[in-house]
């Protein structure tokens, strides 16, 4: 069963300190997040479970820097992501944060192989199209590197897409529901090679899910509701 408690002494990599997120609704502030405190070691898997509407995805977006907090803090590899402004946190985004979503967010007019390569690009690696194979080749689909994401399945799009999240050996993988757009089977198959890869590249991997079997697989799994972890 996993722990709901970080192990003590490790250090962290990821670390919010009281988050609270509120937007402007047609009855007035909504809090989305409240008061959310998460302290997250290196190579740590954490699961963040809880009803549609709790906040989950919010809290992602906070902890990866896609949002801001309208109080509190977020700490990656000690740098403060909130006094960053946006293209501050981008550079730490491209540099040492991969993502997987629930809807593949591949670019269309792009290869296989050359939305693996595009993170590495950006960051200017001298050898992106060797490490975007090998990449593919992890993830079963050297052979599908030529081909669109509409040639491809459901379930080889997100491997594309775990591909490219792995590809630049990221500090935190950020995962929101990965397996959610995908049958049983497949999800099945995407979850065992999620972890594989996240094990075998020891990045710490922080994980939205409502599939009890998928959190089950994570270290720890926080439980989010109506905003706050309990």
């Amino acid at each position: 069963m996993p722990s709901a408690q970080a192990p003590a002494a490790r250090g962290s990599v990821l670390k919010a300190e009281h988050l609270t997120k509120q937007v402007q609704s047609p009855e007035g502030l909504l809090t989305i997040v409240h008061d959310v405190s998460l302290d997250i070691a290196p190579g740590e898997s954490v699961a963040v479970v809880g009803p549609s509407g709790a906040g989950k995805s919010t809290l992602l977006a906070l902890l990866a820097g896609l949002d801001l907090p309208s109080e509190g803090r977020v700490l990656l590899e000690g740098r403060d992501l909130t006094r960053l402004d946006e293209d501050g946190r981008a550079l730490v985004r491209a540099q040492r944060v991969g993502f997987v979503f629930q809807s593949f967010h591949l670019i269309p007019s792009l290869t296989a192989l050359e939305n693996v390569m595009l993170p590495l690009e950006l960051a200017g690696h001298a050898r992106a199209r060797e490490a975007a194979l090998e990449t593919l080749r992890q993830v079963g689909l050297k052979e599908r590197a030529r081909h669109y994401p509409r040639q491809l399945s459901g379930g080889e799009q997100q491997r594309v897409a775990l591909a490219r999240a792995f590809v630049t050996q990221p500090a935190v993988l950020f995962a929101d529901e990965p397996t959610g757009n995908l049958d049983a089977a497949t999800g099945a198959r995407i979850g065992q090679l999620l972890f594989e890869m996240n094990a075998h590249s020891r990045t710490t991997l922080v994980l939205v899910t409502h599939d009890p079997e998928l959190a089950s697989r994570c270290g720890r799994m926080v439980h989010m509701e109506a905003g706050e972890l309990r």
